[in-house]
């Protein structure tokens, strides 16, 4: 893929307690040449080491790096949100920092990231909603069936914080209620063809 090149379609991933075994997951069932960015939005310490960068880099063979203002989506790349900051997707598919006040307890916000992808993505926006002990999530799946994207739920069953993802079923936001095995096989239908992963 070009370098720097526009994907009209985007995946983004947000959880809390218990969401990064979720996250690990995905990546590493995800093909080299997966086409489509993926952003991820995981509540964490507000510190600025890269530790958790380094840790999905060794999950995955995509490029994953933590995202900077004025970054240009772009796919093949895996997005983690920097710690303390809300992350925005703009209109022109790149990302921009806010430290505005926390939503639903985090910064950064599952919702915001999820709310401004549905109004930059529309139709190709996918989201995911894995474990997690407060609502944060559930304003951006239902952002996102708004704007005629596709919102996903770990099943609450299979979650160690079943909280997040049951808000989101609760207030009936969810097009797919899934067990991780089950979303990375619906993520590849939608995005790749035939599933060849593990």
């Amino acid at each position: 893929m070009a370098e720097n090149a526009i994907s009209k379609q985007c995946v983004v991933i947000g959880g809390s307690a218990g969401g990064l075994p979720g996250i690990i997951y995905i990546l590493e069932q995800l093909c080299p040449d997966f086409p489509t960015p993926i952003v991820i939005v995981l509540h964490r310490r507000n510190d600025r080491d890269s530790t958790l960068t380094a840790l999905l880099s060794h999950k995955t063979t995509l490029l994953v790096k933590e995202a900077e203002d004025k970054d240009v989506i772009t796919p093949g790349i895996v997005y983690l949100a920097p710690a303390d900051y809300h992350l925005l997707i703009e209109k022109n598919y790149s990302f921009s920092l806010d430290h505005s006040e926390k939503v639903q307890f985090s910064r950064p916000s599952i919702d915001v990231t999820m709310q401004t992808a549905a109004e930059a993505y529309g139709s190709g926006l996918i989201t995911i909603l894995l474990s997690g002990a407060n609502a944060d999530g559930t304003a951006g799946l239902e952002a996102t069936r708004h704007n005629g994207g596709i919102s996903i739920v770990q099943d609450p069953a299979e979650a160690f914080a079943p909280f997040m993802p049951q808000s989101a079923i609760d207030q009936l936001v969810t097009d797919h209620t899934m067990n991780m095995a089950g979303i990375v096989t619906l993520l590849y239908r939608l995005l790749v063809g035939p599933v060849t992963h593990q």
